[in-house]
């Protein structure tokens, strides 16, 4: 079984504003924005969504294949997935490009502001996939080079491959066509409360038009958890997992997601994948950067019981060692 994971991979430089941006952002002076936010603390970490996927993944025991273009100074990152035994045949290194770069200021409240630079990611990956497996593998969409995107979508539908479709911070450069092409063969659509608003906004769709075209739509609210919305008009909320220390929101989305994955694969529910999934988010916001944080059986379980009484029904084994 392969777990494809379009999206990026980028090098983060995540900051710290010891205020909050409302402070600063006055609404009947939008048309003339102009403000500067002083830095507190700044790091270079790993990062990108196909790259925090992965990451998390491998924290679950599974091993994604990143579907991306890279550049010239991807060595340190190459270096940490070769040690973790991570596949990179989907990765597309291009010596003309740097990696991309994400620039990403989070305020004392948890509000991002976020520029990110495209750099290699602008050139679609040319994967052919040389081994699918229809019946067992399993891919997600997440933002990624748009061509990619798109082609995916149109592949992993054409093949009736499962895919989850997570266009998040690429909404707004997708053409609504694209959206829907997304949208159409997906098992799910997963995203924040914001970005469901955006989508339903650039296609003109409704909640209920979007669930005639995909019949699941999975929406997270942050610390109000998640909610899983079904065609058939059922809906489940999803209460969050609980946190130690709310330190950097960067990247719990993705650790989201890489726990659905992992419950869809291991044969949960729909409502259990979300379990774990908010279990794997929640490590992730107690600490700064998008890989930072680490779980295992144990820390999972332990994690799984106190915000769900439950624990999960099977084992594994992280493929990367802890700090």
């Amino acid at each position: 079984m392969s777990i494809y994971v379009s999206g990026s991979i980028a090098y983060d430089r995540v900051m710290t504003f010891p205020g909050t941006f409302s402070e600063y952002i006055f609404p009947d002076k939008i048309h003339m924005l102009n403000v500067c936010f002083p830095i507190g603390h700044m790091d270079e970490m790993r990062g990108g969504t196909a790259g925090n996927i992965v990451y998390n993944l491998a924290l679950l025991g599974e091993k994604g294949t990143a579907l991306t273009s890279v550049g010239r100074d991807f060595g340190s990152y190459k270096a940490f997935m070769q040690d973790a035994g991570l596949p990179l045949e989907g990765v597309n290194q291009l010596d003309n490009e740097f990696t991309s770069g994400a620039y990403i200021t989070t305020d004392k409240k948890a509000n991002q502001i976020t520029g990110f630079h495209m750099a290699a990611m602008g050139v679609p990956c040319g994967y052919d996939f040389p081994c699918l497996n229809m019946a067992d593998d399993i891919a997600i969409i997440a933002p990624a080079n748009t061509d990619d995107m798109e082609n995916h979508a149109r592949f992993y539908t054409e093949k009736k491959l499962r895919y989850i479709f997570d266009p998040g911070q690429q909404i707004t450069i997708l053409r609504p066509d694209q959206l829907k092409t997304g949208m159409a063969g997906a098992m799910a659509l997963v995203s924040n409360d914001y970005e469901l608003g955006m989508i339903c906004n650039l296609t003109g769709l409704d909640l209920a038009g979007i669930l005639k075209l995909t019949p699941v739509v999975i929406t997270t609210l942050g610390e109000n958890g998640s909610r899983i919305q079904y065609r058939d008009g059922s809906c489940s909320e999803i209460g969050a997992a609980p946190i130690n220390e709310l330190k950097d929101p960067t990247g719990a989305g993705d650790s989201y997601r890489a726990g659905l994955i992992k419950g869809i694969i291991s044969g949960l529910s729909l409502e259990d994948s979300a379990r774990l999934a908010s279990v794997c988010a929640s490590f992730c916001v107690e600490c700064y950067g998008t890989q930072q944080h680490y779980y295992d059986q144990d820390s999972v379980n332990a994690r799984l019981r106190e915000a769900y009484g439950q624990q999960l029904p099977f084992s594994f084994t992280p493929l990367i060692a802890g700090a």
